[in-house]
């Protein structure tokens, strides 16, 4: 089974905030550029028989800055992009909570957003794609919330999983197989 590195971006200025970002494009913050930079050396561009980002530039700008360029530049995959927060995108979970108290994106709706149905749809693909590569290590440059749904979706687990695995900003997380399963093999890792 391949295995699936998983990237999330650097530091824009509503990940520092809390305000959830999907369609709104923002560039890294320098906090944002010096953690992908970090990235460099610790993953070696080589070891990647197939490379994704999203089409976002704070991922784009993430794979750059860690030495993914050149023949080993990602290819954009929509499917890859956050989860779309509809009325909710640039706010924050607790403002979001003082109308809907408890509010999360793993268990309540998105008024003007994506379902989970819906994102398990687009990231089942992405899974399928990379199962079916039949490359040994794959990678994946992408956000917070569609990078732990896409965990949750190759383990074989329902999206509201996914708010028990924290996902901070320029983290590396590798999903393969253990005996023959689905299996998390690290989460969340600085470099």
């Amino acid at each position: 089974m391949t295995r699936l590195f998983l990237v999330r971006h650097g530091q824009t200025e509503w990940s520092r905030s809390g305000q959830h970002t999907s369609v709104t494009d923002l560039p890294l913050t320098d906090v944002g550029v010096e953690q992908a930079t970090a990235l460099r050396g610790h993953l070696d561009p080589a070891d990647f028989g197939l490379v994704l980002s999203s089409p976002r530039q704070r991922a784009r700008r993430t794979a750059e800055l860690a030495g993914f360029t050149g023949e080993h530049e990602p290819v954009l995959d929509d499917d890859l992009a956050e989860w779309f927060y509809g009325d909710y995108e640039g706010r924050t979970s607790d403002e979001i909570s003082e109308t809907v108290p408890g509010w999360t994106i793993w268990s309540q709706p998105v008024p003007g957003g994506e379902t989970s149905d819906q994102v398990s749809e687009r990231l089942d693909r992405v899974v399928a794609k990379i199962r079916s590569s039949g490359v040994e290590q794959a990678i994946c440059f992408g956000h917070g919330h569609a990078s732990r749904a896409l965990a949750m979706r190759w383990l074989g687990f329902d999206l509201a999983y996914g708010v028990h695995f924290p996902l901070d900003t320029s983290t590396v997380s590798v999903l393969g197989e253990e005996k023959g399963q689905p299996a998390m093999q690290r989460w969340n890792a600085a470099p």
